[in-house]
């Protein structure tokens, strides 16, 4: 612990810093002088929501390359992403049947019209998906939570007998219910426990592209309020159960309206599942408010996010920090929101996204597949997207991004039962957020993303201390 004297009084602090000079979650003792500091007042008394945590996803994608590489490697990545050494994630997610990072489209009920799912079977996950699991619950000390999401049902069951698109047919709610509860004690049966599902991945839709499934607003609450609710209370599951599972903005509005319209609608509702790919670098405070304020005790969890329509870059740290990627709306969204999708620096976006969805009440925040091939798969649909951790099967190489250490800068110090906390910041170039930890430690993670050293004067109560953060940095501040 290094500890700054000041007139004021002694600050005791641990400085943590990943910057695009070179800094990878280094610690840093010495800091230079300069002036014009900026003020950052922690304000604990005000407290805000309680943190579920933060992580990544397991998918088969990712599964299936730890199942190519050496044991030393696939231990070092699990250790590295669930360790006490490592990133410590302790919130998660993973996909029921398929999903676009899957190797072929599949499902675990292929008999046509069987209601009961009398040959329902998680056989598919043994090889991979279940076994990264496992292996990740060795390696967690503190354990976490996993949220599980279908991208579709089994095509039988929709309106067009597709694995894209198409919608859910009535006369199978009470049987795609079912599904949910068998999944929960199938997993529950390998020594798993899923904390949360969500009801469908992304229920607007994506231009059939890959597994979905579309459900409106009232469908969903329907299907809810009606069948998969009161299957998983019926049966005693105490699942939490999150609608939406899309970007934020307008639509989560519009979803949150009528999930939440009385007590009915939002009984079995547990809370809101949200992404960020509605823009490169807008994280949508107002919709996040609004999704707080129509019902206060509901969680919003952030379900998924990564560099997506890049294929990774490898070994260089100096295009994480680049604005040079593309998003899938960089040709795809229409000619109004291209504005939301100019070239980023994956390494602000992910900075500005979790910072600015912590001060808009937001409980956890998810990242999407924890590890890719240089390639940037495999997966069936070939939709390249880019991990913080990158392999070479062939050489057995791991490429640990810059966006890794990112992830760290929020997993690693912020812990689960932390609340977010208040703060005053004299510098409007400079993100923050502030979370108290159960064990009383406060991590302030702070945002740098002009090329120039900033000096902060950091305040609490009544003693302070001032640091800097080199140009273009994330650090984490633990007092």
């Amino acid at each position: 612990m290094t500890v700054f004297n000041t007139i004021q009084g002694q600050l005791s602090v641990e400085v943590y810093e990943t910057s695009a000079k070179g800094n990878k979650l280094e610690k840093i003792t010495e800091f230079p002088k300069g002036k014009n500091s900026s003020v950052v007042k922690v304000l604990p008394d005000e407290k805000y929501q309680s943190i579920l945590g933060f992580g990544g996803s397991f998918t088969e994608s990712s599964a299936y390359l730890l199942n190519k590489v050496s044991k030393k490697t696939r231990d070092r990545i699990l250790e590295a992403y669930f360790g006490e050494k490592g990133a410590r994630y302790s919130l998660t997610r993973t996909h029921i049947n398929s999903c676009d990072f899957s190797l072929s489209n599949y499902c675990y009920d292929y008999v046509e019209d069987d209601k009961e799912l009398n040959h329902f079977s998680i056989e598919k996950d043994r090889d991979d998906i279940i076994p990264m699991i496992r292996d990740a619950m060795t390696k967690s000390k503190g354990g976490f939570k996993i949220i599980s999401s279908p991208w579709t049902a089994p095509p039988w069951m929709k309106d067009n007998n597709d694995w894209r698109g198409g919608k859910l047919l009535p006369k199978y709610y009470d049987t795609w219910a079912l599904y949910f509860l068998k999944y929960i004690e199938a997993y529950k049966a390998e020594g798993i426990d899923i904390w949360g599902v969500t009801v469908e991945n992304e229920p607007l839709g994506n231009n059939n592209n890959w597994d979905s499934m579309h459900f409106s607003p009232g469908e969903m609450t329907d299907f809810v309020k009606n069948h998969l609710g009161k299957r998983l209370n019926s049966e005693g599951h105490q699942v939490k159960i999150l609608g939406y599972d899309q970007n934020r903005g307008e639509e989560l509005e519009k979803w949150v309206d009528v999930m939440y319209a009385n007590q009915e609608t939002s009984k079995y509702f547990d809370g809101a599942a949200v992404h960020w790919y509605a823009s490169t670098y807008d994280w949508f405070p107002k919709s996040l408010q609004y999704a707080h304020k129509a019902r206060p005790d509901k969680y919003i969890i952030q379900t998924e996010a990564c560099v997506d329509a890049q294929v990774p870059r490898w070994k260089d740290d100096k295009w994480y920090w680049s604005k040079e990627a593309k998003d899938w709306g960089w040709n795809w969204a229409p000619e109004k929101d291209k504005y939301l999708h100019p070239k980023y620096a994956p390494v602000f976006r992910y900075g500005r996204d979790i910072i600015g969805c912590l001060n808009n009440w937001v409980n956890g925040w998810i990242d999407w597949n924890m590890v890719l091939d240089k390639q940037g798969g495999p997966n069936w649909f070939k939709n390249w997207c880019t991990a913080p951790v990158i392999v070479d099967t062939e050489s057995d190489e791991v490429y640990f991004t810059p966006i890794y250490y990112v992830m760290l800068h929020f997993s690693k110090y912020i812990r689960p039962g932390a609340i977010r906390i208040g703060f005053e910041n004299t510098d409007k170039n400079l993100m923050v957020t502030a979370a108290q930890n159960m064990d009383g430690s406060i991590a302030v993670i702070v945002l740098n993303q002009d090329l120039t050293t900033k000096y902060i004067t950091l305040k609490l109560r009544n003693k302070k201390t001032t640091i800097a953060i080199s140009g273009e940095a994330i650090q984490t501040i633990i007092i």
